[in-house]
This record gives C-alpha cells, sequence and structure tokens, in this order.
C-alpha cells in the first residue's frame, strides 16, 4: 500500500509540473507577450541635430519605457549604416534592419505611385502637404507599401525643397542651362531639372558633399535644413527659394517584423509613430526658419522668387505632368492637387 501511494504521489508531481506554462517570453491569448524583447534598428540619412534625428530620439525613448523594455530601439543617422535613401529601403524590406525614415521620392524606386508626391509644384504650402498625406490619398498609398514587404507608418517632413548653385543666382529657368545638377534618385526629379534646362543626373547623399567639392557637380537642391545641417553651404554659393517639391519622408517598418510583434506593442508603436509625426513636423518648421538665418550668415547668397518668376519654372515643367500622367494615374494626380482647394 505504501509503494503504490509513493508511485501515485511521483504520478501526480509529474503531471502538475507538465502542465505549468512556459516562463519564457510566452504569449497570451489576447496577444500580449509575457516577456520577449524585439530589438527595433532605425537607420537613415539625416544628421543627429535634424528634427527627423531629433524626433527618432523621442520615439525611441517613448517605445523603450512605454513597453517596460520589451522594445528596444537602436538609432543609426548620418548614414551611418546606407550611404542612399534607396539602400535602406531595401535593408528594411530584407529585413537587414527593421525601420528607416527615408524621402518618399526615393520611395518611388519601389513603388511607382508614390512618385506622384515628387511633381514639381504640386501643393502650395504644407497644410495642403498635410491633407494630401494625412488624408485618404497618403493612407492608401502607405496601405499599398504592405505588397513591397513594408509597413509604411506616417508621413513626416523635410520641408520643401529650393536650388542652389555654384555659378550665379538663379532667377528664370534659362539661368539653369547647362549646370550639371545633382538629383535624387527619381527618374521624374530627374526629368523635371532637365526640362528647366540643366544637365541632370542623380546621385547618392552620402556622397554629395565631396562631389560638389571636387566640380563633379555645379548644383543641387534639397531642404533648407539639410542645407545646414550638411554644411552645403561650404560648397554652394548660390540658394533660389524655389519651394518646387515639397518633400515628405515616411516612417518605414518591415511588414513581417511588425506582424510578429504582439498587439499591444503593434498600437504602441502607431501611438508612438503618430506622436512622431506630429512632433518632428513641428521641428522641421523651426528650423527651417533658424536656419535659413544661418545660411546667410556663413555667407550664402539667397534670393526668393516672385509669384511671376515662379510661375515662369511652373510653365516649364508642364512637360514633366503630361509625360507621368498615365504611369501614375490621373486620378492619384487630381486627388492631390485638389488638397491645394480645401
Amino acid at each position: 500500500m505504501k509503494k503504490l501511494l509513493g508511485l501515485l504521489l511521483i504520478t501526480l508531481f509529474i503531471l502538475s509540473a507538465c502542465g505549468r506554462p512556459d516562463s519564457g517570453g510566452s504569449t497570451s491569448e489576447g496577444g500580449e507577450s509575457s516577456g520577449e524583447t524585439f530589438t527595433i534598428r532605425l537607420a537613415h540619412l539625416v544628421p543627429e541635430e535634424q528634427s527627423s534625428h531629433v524626433a527618432a530620439e523621442a520615439f525611441k525613448e517613448k517605445l523603450e519605457s512605454e513597453s517596460d523594455g520589451r522594445l528596444k530601439v537602436e538609432l543609426y543617422p548620418n548614414g551611418q549604416l546606407y550611404g542612399s535613401d534607396r539602400e535602406a529601403i531595401e535593408a528594411v524590406q530584407l529585413g537587414n534592419v527593421e525601420m528607416t525614415i527615408p524621402a518618399v521620392a526615393a520611395m518611388a524606386s519601389f513603388n511607382e505611385k508614390f512618385q506622384v508626391f515628387d511633381l514639381p509644384f504640386l501643393f502650395n504650402n504644407n497644410e495642403a502637404a498635410y491633407r494630401a498625406l494625412d488624408g485618404d490619398l497618403g493612407t492608401e498609398l502607405l496601405a499599398d507599401l504592405e505588397n513591397n514587404g513594408i509597413k509604411g507608418l506616417v508621413f513626416g517632413e523635410n520641408g520643401f525643397r529650393h536650388v542652389s548653385n555654384n555659378e550665379g543666382p538663379i532667377e528664370k529657368p534659362e539661368d539653369m542651362e547647362g549646370l550639371k545638377m545633382r538629383t535624387l534618385e527619381s527618374p521624374l526629379h530627374t526629368d523635371t531639372f532637365n526640362a528647366f534646362g540643366a544637365n541632370a543626373s542623380p546621385f547618392a547623399f552620402g556622397e554629395l558633399y565631396t562631389a560638389l567639392q571636387q566640380g563633379t557637380y555645379d548644383a543641387m537642391d534639397c531642404p533648407i535644413s539639410l542645407y545646414y545641417t550638411n554644411k552645403f553651404y561650404e560648397v554652394q554659393d548660390y540658394l533660389t527659394l524655389t519651394g518646387h517639391v515639397y518633400a515628405a519622408t515616411a516612417l518605414l517598418v518591415n511588414n513581417d517584423f511588425y506582424n510578429t510583434l504582439p498587439e499591444d506593442l503593434q498600437d504602441l508603436i502607431m501611438e508612438a509613430s503618430e506622436e512622431f509625426r506630429s512632433e518632428q513636423r513641428e521641428l522641421a518648421q523651426q528650423q527651417d526658419k533658424e536656419f535659413l538665418d544661418q545660411l546667410e550668415a556663413e555667407g550664402m547668397q539667397i534670393n526668393d522668387l516672385t509669384d511671376e518668376q515662379r510661375n515662369a519654372f511652373r510653365e516649364a515643367a508642364e512637360s514633366v505632368y503630361t509625360k507621368y500622367e498615365d504611369q501614375i494615374g490621373k486620378d492619384l494626380i487630381d486627388q492631390a492637387l485638389a488638397a491645394n482647394e480645401e
């Protein structure tokens, strides 16, 4: 009887042990992890003082603190890992890093619908751009990225792009005739500057300072913040406030990685992304004003365009709309232009 009782107790002990849950990173029925940690490597091109990185630091802090350490975010600014937005997007697509914040122009290489945002003089001001990007048009395009293995979270801002060069003030399209012009890695951008009369070609952003210094290019375009934070004023003498393209960015994450996260962490990332968008845009506009003053103080000759002068550039760019209308889709173009009327 004692032996039988002993065997019974041993059997009960084994059965109870087998029924215990695993405490190492299990997931509950509600999709919440009980302890598993996830690392997000976020690589981008801009320097540490630029608005996208400053807002990314707040994004990192929120995710790490409000996830109770279950999310860890590693930031790699200033092109530390990849020399171009295209390379960084490919890395996210392949899962080599989890996140990036590229210029939207580079995304057109992966999804041609994004070319709509590269059209010259598409938006009259920041508010029109926000209406398009944060409304149905932007939401549809971000969702479409999932076909490319990428989840688009929100749009950020680099600001309106302006033209600089080393030859002289640019006041009309004829002033760009023959300039060796660096463009983004976007055929539409290259075609735009060729329509203005420049000799335009794409080139990686990470190597642009040296190319300008060596005279490989005479001219370039970018937002005010990048002129200052990348010290392009050292290698460019004249800046014209053309405002020819509103330069959006996008906060992107590898879609497979995002879908493996517990639901509560997905929700936290979306919440933090929306806060990133608001903070980054506000800071970007502040920096535009401050950095423009700094560029002038550093010796750049700055000129704005009159409405009449800007219209001359608009007319020169009409051929670009004609060329890309079928590829982008007239409906998308009309939807974007409609944001100016609201």
